[in-house]
């Protein structure tokens, strides 16, 4: 079947080429990408991303040297991508999609002009418009990389923070049940949730119950300890409870104690025990 060659409409200038040619470098970019083209109603619905404008202010970026603009937009685009979780591949054959039109309407325009352009000047060329796309590229792929990593961060805090959980038990007492591996990181999370829950219940005794933990290095016991000791300062009692014996024994060789920073006993049920009858008189 015979296919119609697409017209242009002549211009002097290539970005007024391609917005003189909208509809033809559209219909061009869309056979380009073949697995995005069926997507482009689902992206700008989900993500309010319209693909096409973007393509087009892509090219005209390249095409007029605009590189903080460039970068400025790749930045913007790698933001949106991550913040509505839009599919890497489908980016990367969209962008791939624009260089290969951007070539085919350079190619259209000198066609026109019927420029006799020099070995010289089309390896110039060549070299600034895909070295335009890769920066545009490459600042998407660290900002979508970048929000990725403080989204992840921002939930693990946030796990984190549910991990600790400070448990009210009458108007000046609260439980802390602590359970697992507690690590460098856990353990910071630990004493910024203590320290501000104190502040800002105003907890006159925290129950630290320590029958679930699995095990604590040195340097988390030393750190643990500092805790204790800043429970202190703020005017609070500090008691733990369920001290394993593997835990007590590793804190004896290494010539690590709390007797100045907490008072220790036996089990959580009988701590609350005592303490709840203390409240009821």
């Amino acid at each position: 079947m015979f296919k119609m060659e697409a017209t242009y409409r002549d211009s002097n200038d290539i970005a007024e080429f391609i917005l003189m040619n909208r509809e033809n470098f559209q219909r061009k970019l869309l056979s380009e990408a073949v697995n995005v083209a069926s997507k482009i109603n689902e992206i700008l619905q989900r993500g309010n991303i319209d693909l096409l404008k973007n393509a087009e202010r892509l090219a005209l970026y390249v095409l007029e040297n605009q590189e903080e603009e460039l970068i400025a937009f790749a930045k913007q685009e790698g933001v949106a991508w991550a913040e509505h979780s839009l599919t890497l591949s489908f980016k990367l054959e969209w962008v791939q999609a624009i260089r290969r039109t951007l070539w085919h309407f350079l190619y259209q325009f000198d066609k026109i002009k019927e420029a006799n352009t020099s070995r010289e000047d089309f390896y110039n060329k060549e070299r600034e418009v895909n070295d335009h796309v890769d920066q545009f590229l490459n600042n998407f792929f660290i900002s979508y990389s970048d929000y990725k990593d403080e989204m992840l961060k921002s939930q693990r805090k946030l796990v984190e923070h549910l991990s600790v959980p400070i448990i009210p038990i009458s108007t000046a007492v609260a439980v802390l049940p602590l359970i697992g591996m507690i690590d460098s990181y856990r353990i910071q999370t630990i004493e910024e949730k203590v320290l501000l829950d104190i502040a800002a219940v105003k907890i006159q005794t925290l129950i630290m119950d320590l029958s679930g933990i699995a095990d604590m290095e040195i340097d988390v016991i030393v750190h643990f300890k500092k805790i204790l000791s800043g429970i202190k300062m703020m005017g609070c009692d500090a008691v733990l409870t369920g001290l394993r014996a593997e835990l007590v024994r590793k804190m004896i060789h290494a010539g690590v104690t709390f007797e100045n920073q907490a008072e220790t006993k036996g089990t959580l049920q009988q701590t609350l025990h005592e303490y709840l009858e203390l409240d009821s008189k």
